[in-house]
This record gives structure tokens, sequence and C-alpha cells, in this order.
């Protein structure tokens, strides 16, 4: 790799990144602000989904992952189909000639290694196994960063993901069990670390007022007044990769069950902000204003991980199914309670100390799920409590994992191996 002292580091960041999913965004503005912060003379660009909405919110060249434009479009035609195929033959050796230009290609983030939600193995799994491949072939070091990862079943994309991350030159977690169902399918994981989601490295500004302990009071009391407003994240959920038989069942059932929700809050007087985490999710936002006609129910049009976190320091309780509405929930202190649709979800709640809170998203039962709220919120000063010290742990795991990323990807002379081993064995708290 081409020294810091001859010539700029070339580092390319690559994923679905700028295509509207406001979780993968994020995951990019972290690392980028490590790479700002700790190696200001690198030199960056993207290989991405949304090229010029990356090019304008984070002022790096970005280049489009696909060369196919309709490659997101389902092909019904013959014209279409063949379009696609050419695609993947021609993203061969653009994906090559991308790779080779740089020294360094981070993956930030985002479940690249799962197929938690519906997901073809031709799609993002071949295009991540292009990038590796050409890695490995060309000498570039390829990073999966934080990644999320889960067991699959379909054999064509399980191949694609496990030889993406044998190919890698450097992989980290963002849980363990991602950790674990990697090994599973038969990659070895002896070296890899495991570190929160880079979402938590992202400043949470102190002009949101987020409680901290100190103003709670020793037996763990606020000041009581009137219920406050409840943010309830949204997601066009169909289930996943193994519930395309009844996604359209899934859906009405999340959905009828959401709306129950929200008009319960609704007839209690409790203000509800509605929340996306994906341009798709705006369907989802209007049936539910569509069926519960009041004031009370407002929606956001958030276009950040910022814009998230600042609703949710605003109000008493969040819900949500996004895995990164989650985490901007948990950022800023909120309680939150997680309509869960992996298992992912499970985990991040239980290392934050809410793992209770959580209610299956493929089978929302209205009742249930306000029985829950109602005993998260009797807790809710004591969880803010906890969730500042977890956040804490949390920031301090992510230092550890930019210093892994520093001696992994950018060895100087003077010290190639200092944290060489900074990675190994790291633990999420």
């Amino acid at each position: 790799m081409t020294s810091a002292d001859k010539s700029p580091v070339r580092v390319g960041v690559f994923g679905l990144l700028g295509s509207g999913n406001l979780g993968n965004d994020g995951s990019l503005e972290a690392v980028l602000g490590y790479l700002r912060a700790e190696h200001p003379e690198a030199v960056v660009d993207a290989l991405c989904g949304g090229p010029e909405a990356v090019k304008t919110r984070f002022q790096i060249p970005a280049t489009r992952l696909h060369w196919y434009r309709g490659e997101y479009r389902t092909a019904s035609r013959a014209g279409a189909i063949a379009g696609k195929g050419l695609g993947k033959l021609v993203d061969v050796f653009r994906t090559a000639a991308w790779v080779r230009r740089h020294d360094v290609v981070i993956v930030p983030g985002m479940g690249v290694l799962e197929a938690t939600l519906p997901l073809r193995p031709w799609g993002f799994p071949y295009s991540l196994f292009l990038l590796c491949a050409s890695g490995r072939l060309l000498g570039t070091r390829v990073a999966l960063v934080s990644v999320g990862a889960a067991e699959i079943g379909n054999r064509p994309t399980r191949a694609l993901v496990r030889w993406s991350a044998r190919l890698a030159a450097y992989r980290s977690y963002r849980d363990a069990q991602s950790r674990d169902a990697m090994r599973a399918m038969g990659v070895d994981t002896a070296r890899d670390g495991v570190y929160p989601d880079l979402a938590f490295a992202l400043p949470t500004p102190p002009e949101w007022d987020i409680p901290c302990p100190e103003l709670v009071g020793e037996l763990g009391e606020v000041p009581s007044g009137p219920p406050g407003p409840v943010c309830v994240g949204v997601m066009d959920f169909h289930g996943g990769n193994d519930d395309r038989a009844r996604a359209d069942e899934i859906y009405r059932r999340y959905l009828d069950g959401t709306i129950r929700f929200v008009r319960a809050l609704v007839e209690e007087g409790r203000p509800v902000r509605l929340l996306t985490g994906d341009e798709c999710d705006a369907s989802v936002v209007a049936a539910i204003l569509d069926a519960v006609d009041s004031s009370l129910v407002t929606a956001a049009q958030p276009t950040s991980l910022a814009d998230l976190m600042k609703e949710m320091a605003a109000a008493d309780t969040v819900v949500a199914v996004r895995y990164h509405n989650l985490i901007c929930a948990l950022k800023t202190g909120t309680p939150v309670l997680a309509l869960s649709y992996a298992a992912k979800s499970d985990a991040l709640m239980d290392r934050m100390g809410l793992g209770a809170y959580c209610h299956p998203a493929r089978e929302v039962d209205a009742d249930r799920l306000l029985e829950q709220f109602r005993a998260l919120e009797k807790r809710s000063a004591e969880l803010r409590q906890t969730l500042t010290e977890r956040n804490l742990a949390a920031a301090r795991q992510l230092e550890h994992q930019f210093t892994a990323l520093t001696a992994a990807l950018f060895p100087a002379p003077d010290h190639a191996h200092a944290h060489a081993h900074a990675h190994a064995r790291q633990e999420a708290p």
C-alpha cells in the first residue's frame, strides 16, 4: 500500500449508500468522521447506490454501483432482462477498475452479510463478492467494518456472502451473533472483532438536553407531568427472504397492529409522531394517517439519523421497527420498545439493557404491545440511567474499533504493529 509519507492514501467506501436508507448513510457518516479525524490526508470516494445523494451530502466523489440503471426495477420484458444480464458482466470490469484505483476499500457497517430482508443473490451479494474478489486479486485491502451477518438458507446467496467474507482483508461485526453466523457458514472468525454499530459513533449534540443520571433522583424518579409524545418508527415490512410466500399477510398484520396501537395512544390523548428510516416507508405513514384521523398524529420527514435523533430526544418513549431507528432512540437515552423482525434487534436491545421490551414484528398484537409499552414507561427513569451508561461503553468500544482499523489498513512505518491485535476478541458491551 502507498505509505502516507509518499502520497495520499486512496480510500474507497462501498455499499448501498445514498439510496434512501438513513441507517446506511449514518454508517457512512461515522466512517467519514473517523477518516477526517484520524487520516485527514486520505483521498476518499464512493462506489454506491445513490452517487448524486452521496456527492451532495458528504462532498466526496461518487460512482454508480451498477452499470445498468434499471438494476433495482423488476425486469419483465426481454430488453430489461438482457440489460440486467449484460450489466452483471460489465460490473465485473467496472468494479475491478474502481478497486484498482484504491489502496483501501471500506464497507461501512450495514447488514451486508445477512438476508433478513428480501434479497436476491444476483443483487447486492453479487456486487459485494465482486468487490472482495477484486480486492484480493489486485492487492487492495477490503474491510468489512462493524457489519451485520446472519445465517442464510438460500444456497447461491449463502455462497456469495461466505466467499465475500473470506476474501476480505479485515472483518468486524456489530454483534456476537453476527460473528457466530459467519463461523457457522464456514468463515474463520478467530481474529474478527465484535463492536457496537457504527451509528453509536455519531455525535450527539448537547443542546438536545438528553437526560443524565445526575438529574434523576435517588429513587430513580423524575418530576411528574402530563404524558409526553410517543415516536413510532414504521417500516414497509413484508418479512424476510424466507417469508416471500406470505409477505402480504405479514405486511397486513404488521400494519393493522400498528394502526390499532396508534389509535389506542390517541384515545388516551397521547401525541404520536410517525418516523421513517427509508424512503419506501412513506406508504406506511400514509396508511396510518389515513386510518387514524386525528390532529394528535403527525409525521416527520427525516433525512438523516441526526434528524431521527432530534425527534426521539424530544419524545417520552419510542416504538420502532428499523434497526437504526432503535439505535437512534437508544443513543439519545430514550426508552424504546422494539418491534423486532430479526435476531439482530433482540441482540441490540439486550446489549443496551432493554431486552425485555421486544415484540415480534411479524405478529403484532396491539393489546400485548400496549401492555409492554406501559410496563416500559413505568421504568422510564431507571432505563434512561441504564442507557446513559451503556452509551458510554459503546463509545469506548468504537474507539477500539477505529484503533484496530487504523492498525489494519493504515500501517505507518513507525507503528505498523503497535496495535496489530487490538481488534481481536473485542466484545460489545
